[in-house]
């Protein structure tokens, strides 16, 4: 019986899921009224609904309250009227200003894996807010896409040979930042300071327990996460990430479900992508001499220049290969329906 129960749940919620087109304008419409009241509230209370240090333009949060009840009266109109031309339009538009909102929202998931905190709790809310609703504003001004039913999912295959060498870019961007990290967590010298000067550079900025255990240990953090983003990326262009491969044990065979790399792929290019590419420009306008940099922590401006073009540039590749890759699993793991 209770067999029954949990083979009847997986079948409603997959008919249900199948089904998003009709109701994820109703979705858009009650995310859009929560996010105009935290919005207001913000507003109201003098709170900053980005990491400005309270310097933020009081401007900016009614921007976001435009933002939200403009796409409250979206998802209302496709829901009555149905997606039309010039609502699939503003929906993009909307759209692009909710992810540019929800901008460094993977920053404050890494501040929280590692018990970090959030800088400010009602800036990261902020940003998961935005984020689902670009989720929900895409999956919107894409809801005439009708369900095609029950159709087979593609063959496991890899990217083209293009994609998986700027998959090998992206990878390799990361080896003199890696090499930076570790230097610093095995107690080494680099750009100038030295491993146990970096320890406490960590300690004066608030690093937590698990961030300066990792560090006594040789391990750095954020090496771990680089690691990680290699890992995901081609697990994007390889077969093995469509099916779990063998050393997965009990899911071995399994599909993967589409959402499981592709959430954090968009999440990270969406993030260091237009870091990286907007850090880079800043960093040629310092080397030509047109701006300024502050040393900050290291012993000269020099140190802290090379130590942000390694971070930077890292970045830059890395989001793009990451963009690349995501784009290229979305298209080879999509369900199309049958040929005439």
């Amino acid at each position: 019986m209770a067999g029954a129960e949990v083979t009847g749940a997986t079948t409603w919620w997959r008919l249900w899921w199948q089904r998003w087109p009709h109701w994820v304008g109703w979705a858009t419409t009650m995310w859009a009224v929560l996010y105009t009241g935290f919005a207001l509230a913000c507003v109201a209370g003098g709170v900053p609904l980005f990491l400005h240090r309270g310097s933020e333009p009081a401007a900016l949060g009614w921007a976001v309250v435009v933002m939200a009840v403009t796409a409250a009266l979206l998802g209302a109109a496709v829901t009555r009227y149905g997606l039309r031309t010039p609502l699939r339009r503003l929906l993009w538009v909307v759209c692009a200003l909710a992810g540019a909102a929800a901008f460094s929202l993977l920053m404050d998931v890494v501040t929280l894996l590692f018990g970090q905190g959030a800088d400010r709790w009602t800036a990261a809310a902020n940003h998961a807010l935005a984020a689902a609703g670009a989720l929900l504003l895409a999956a919107t001004a894409r809801s005439d896409r009708r369900p095609v039913g029950e159709i087979a999912a593609p063959e496991p295959s890899a990217a083209p040979r293009p994609v998986q060498l700027i998959a090998w870019a992206g990878t390799l961007a990361f080896v003199p930042y890696t090499v930076m990290k570790v230097t610093w967590a095995c107690g080494g010298t680099f750009a100038g300071t030295s491993g146990e000067e970096m320890r406490a550079i960590s300690q004066r900025n608030g690093a937590s327990g698990i961030w300066l255990t990792l560090e006594s240990w040789g391990l750095d953090a954020t090496a771990l996460l680089a690691a990680f983003g290699v890992f995901l990326l081609w697990g994007l262009v390889r077969p093995w990430g469509q099916v779990f491969p063998r050393w997965t044990v009990f899911l071995h065979d399994r599909r993967v479900p589409r959402w499981l790399p592709l959430t954090p792929a968009l999440l990270g290019a969406a993030t260091l992508l237009p870091y990286g590419v907007f850090g880079s420009g800043y960093l040629a306008l310092v080397s030509a001499g047109a701006v300024t940099l502050r040393r900050g922590d290291f012993h000269s401006a020099h140190d802290a220049l090379l130590v942000s073009w390694i971070g930077i540039a890292a970045f830059a590749v890395y989001g793009l290969a990451l963009t690349v890759a995501a784009r290229s699993y979305w298209r080879r793991t999509r369900r199309l329906p049958p040929g005439p």
